[in-house]
């Protein structure tokens, strides 16, 4: 579980194309219309007559944001009307009172994330008025082990704020840094000290937040070895307990931010996968375990823990430690997991309060899982939280016979065999230490999707 990582640059140069990042299988952009606030309550109505139901993941989105970063292709909402966070608290409170008494009381939650936007946007007495609902609402959890987290943007912190968020029970945090180079920073509208940065981390762990997690981005203009190499230095000085690196993602066509950003200025793919190769080698250096995918942690960290065990799991939030769990979304643009349907809320803000304000649960689109869909899941899952296919646990569990199910699947996997990049055995298919850089490619061969036309599906590179 701890094989080292080969950073071949001739072969992520060749394998560097688009491609999903499997926080679901199938893909959002396989998600129907069809799909009805009836078929949820009818999914949440199985999920609690299961003969064990599952524990809950409650997710919440924050879009507003009160400037933009010009790398961003999040789902937000820029403004500096602070009367605009309170308006949602109240819809959001709506929409968690709609939900809550569809589950059984007794099912407890393990995990509940504030993503954004920035979910600091609101003040901390909104956010303890949106907990005070969940509690109302849900069984929270409060076990050592529950993971309650928060995205922070230290620019807009008031330094009340860690005290009052471990106040109400979050014990997690995720801090955007992305680069320290004032140069990079100016270029992408995301000024942010070190001074700044370290004082909110501090204070995570003078409240006694359980991990702190720090986003670095590469690839972004005006980017060079020496200059990304001297925000890894002053990070690592830092040593935060997680660390996630995302190559960025120049899609200006998606995203009208990303025009401010002068395409000339981005590093070439030769550079960028320099950048990633720098990443690597100073986190492995100084500790950090490679998780997968942009992941890295200490090796004493939860994360860690959970991968070395084999329970890491993948959803809408990125890894996380909690496995079988039903995910509620909650929020614009939010996605839920229930059995095997996923449903996702409007992504415009007007649609979504518009159907708070009819008292409608905000169902925009889904997807109901076929048999098909249930047994790629489980591979896709297996090889983006472990790097291998359990083969005969596959066959068990779905009664299929593997090699003849798949066989499309694993004519796709030989060139990649052929190249170095995956171990084929008869129990088991690997990613080698060369291989593990390219999760998203080898999990791409076991994709049945990819193979029809969508015009919707436009990804990310995978390097």
């Amino acid at each position: 579980m701890t094989q080292a990582l080969i950073c071949d640059t001739e072969l992520l140069r060749r394998y560097d194309r688009p491609g999903p990042r499997y926080t679901s299988y199938p893909t959002a952009p396989q998600f129907g219309s069809h799909f009805k606030e009836e078929m949820l309550r009818e999914y949440i109505r199985r999920s609690n007559e299961a003969l064990i139901p599952p524990r809950l993941s409650l997710y919440i989105h924050v879009p507003y944001c009160s400037s933009p970063c010009f790398y961003c292709g999040c789902n937000r909402v820029i403004t500096r009307d602070r009367s605009a966070g309170r308006h949602y608290v109240e819809r959001l409170i709506r929409e968690i009172s709609m939900f809550g008494p569809l589950f059984d009381r007794d099912r407890e939650v393990i995990q509940v994330h504030f993503g954004g936007g920035t979910p600091n946007f609101l003040t901390a007495q909104e956010l303890r008025d949106v907990m005070g609902c969940l509690r109302q609402q849900f069984q929270l959890s409060s076990a050592l082990a529950r993971d309650f987290s928060i995205e922070i943007d230290p620019r807009f912190l008031v330094p009340a704020d860690i005290a009052a968020y471990a106040d109400m029970g979050l014990n997690r945090a995720s801090l955007g840094v992305q680069d320290f180079d004032p140069t990079v920073q100016a270029a992408v509208n995301r000024v942010q000290s070190v001074e700044l940065t370290r004082a909110a981390i501090d204070a995570c762990r003078q409240y006694g937040f359980r991990s702190v997690n720090v986003d670095l981005i590469y690839g972004l203009p005006y980017q060079t070895q020496e200059s990304f190499g001297r925000t890894l230095d002053t990070v690592l000085e830092i040593r935060p307990d997680r660390l996630a690196v995302y190559g960025y993602a120049h899609m200006p066509h998606l995203f009208k931010a990303q025009r401010r950003i002068d395409a000339a200025k981005l590093p070439n793919a030769e550079q960028r996968i320099a950048l990633l190769s720098l990443a690597i080698e100073k986190l492995t250096a100084a500790g950090y375990v490679y998780i997968g995918m942009d992941h890295f942690a200490l090796p004493e960290d939860d994360l860690t823990q959970a991968y070395t065990a084999g329970t890491l799991h993948r959803n809408f939030m990125g890894y996380t430690t909690h496995a079988n769990c039903d995910l509620l979304g909650l929020g614009v643009s939010a996605i839920s997991h229930i059995g095997d349907s996923f449903s996702q809320n409007p992504r415009d803000l007007p649609s979504w309060e518009r159907a708070l304000d009819s008292g409608h649960p905000p169902v925009w689109r889904g997807l109901h899982l076929n048999l098909d869909d249930q047994v790629r899941a489980e591979v896709i899952q297996q090889l983006m939280c472990q790097g291998w296919i359990d083969i005969p646990g596959v066959e068990r569990r779905y009664d299929i016979d593997f090699h003849r199910y798949f066989a499309d699947a694993l004519a796709q996997v030989q060139p990649l065999v052929a190249d170095g990049l995956v171990a084929l055995e008869r129990q088991r298919i690997s990613a080698t230490s060369r291989g593990r850089l390219l999760l998203r490619i080898i999990a791409m061969c076991f994709d049945r999707y990819l193979n029809q036309p969508s015009p919707q599906a436009q990804y990310s590179r995978a390097i």
